[in-house]
């Protein structure tokens, strides 16, 4: 059996092929895809070979899909031929995953929305290693996928200001349309402001960019005693950091915040597993208490996949949510 994938050949490079499935053992699925979610800042990064990605290429890149049960192998149990379901998928037109591997999706669920529950879930182990208090200022630097799906996440959490900060204002109005308490442009005097809102800096400030140079302004917005998650994963060194004055003597709390930084079986408090996360992200979503409707700006057929990764790679402000769509192609 055939289907198609993305392949980045080399960096910068994108490219659809057709490949052979492997075959199926007892405990595994074969699941039809219907969309796969560009994870925008990693997948942009990793495609471009920058600082602190991998250097061998080709690479099958993705991580979030949501797709329907073709086939079950004889000792599969939770799930049956028609079932949705959602996976960390490679961006491809059919799968196979281990049974353990896959979660239901809700009935309620839209497949654009459900997609969503994998990066939902690594935006979560960081605002939960955050340990957010009922009425605690929170600042997250970037409106990005990551930043806005944080944001909304820190104001489930108790946070209250929950500041979104970017150098766009096009990616401002995405933090306003997700209900940011004050969507604030980089300018000079950020600090000022962000004192002001918060009666003296931020208890806690969440760096959702990846960007290197960003780190010194988390510290920066931090009030005295404060927090700074770093969500984002960075892209360089950051170089121009004096830690006595910007963390030593201020008492924060640095706080690394890798999605791989998690529990394989057992949740514990502020450190679930990624199954725990991904299954209320989708009970979030279920429930209205999440929206990640309006962070859908564009979608392509997965056989456009080079389209989708030009646009990323431009530099496009507006695009956020990509999705590419994979119900018109079919095993042959």
């Amino acid at each position: 059996m055939r289907g198609y994938r993305v392949v980045w050949a080399e960096p910068g490079v994108v490219k659809v092929e057709e490949w052979e499935l492997p075959k199926m053992s007892e405990k595994q699925v074969l699941v039809k895809t219907h969309l796969t979610l560009i994870s925008p800042g990693t997948e942009k990064a990793w495609l471009l070979h920058l600082p602190n990605t991998p250097s061998t290429f080709p690479q099958y890149p993705g991580y979030c899909a949501v797709g329907r049960v073709l086939k079950v192998g004889s000792q599969v149990q939770r799930f049956k031929i028609g079932d949705r379901v959602v996976w960390a998928g490679k961006h491809a037109s059919h799968a196979v995953v281990n049974e353990d591997a896959l979660l239901s999706v809700p009935s309620e669920l839209a497949d654009e929305e459900a997609v969503f529950c994998r990066l939902i879930a690594i935006a979560m182990q960081g605002v939960r290693k955050a340990q957010i208090e009922l009425g605690e200022s929170v600042v997250v630097l970037g409106a990005g996928l990551i930043g806005l799906l944080a944001l909304q996440l820190a104001k489930l959490s108790g946070g209250f200001p929950v500041i979104s900060v970017d150098l766009s204002e096009v990616r401002l109005k995405f933090a306003q349309a997700v209900d940011a308490d004050f969507a604030l442009l980089l300018t000079e005097d950020l600090n000022d402001r962000v004192n002001d809102l918060t009666n003296g800096g931020a208890h806690v400030v969440i760096e959702a960019t990846g960007n290197p140079e960003a780190i010194p302004l988390a510290f920066k917005l931090a009030r005295r005693m404060g927090r700074v998650v770093l969500l984002g994963s960075t892209r360089g060194e950051t170089k121009s950091v004096n830690f006595y004055t910007d963390v030593h003597r201020k008492g924060l709390v640095v706080i690394g915040a890798h999605d791989s930084v998690r529990p394989q079986f057992d949740s514990s408090r502020w450190f679930w597993t990624a199954k725990d996360d991904q299954t209320l992200a989708l009970k979030l979503l279920v429930a209205r208490r999440l929206r990640v409707s309006p962070l859908i700006t564009h979608k392509f057929k997965g056989t456009e996949a080079p389209k989708a990764y030009e646009l990323l790679m431009s530099g496009d402000l507006s695009a956020v949510g990509i999705l590419l769509d994979w119900r018109g192609e079919q095993v042959c």
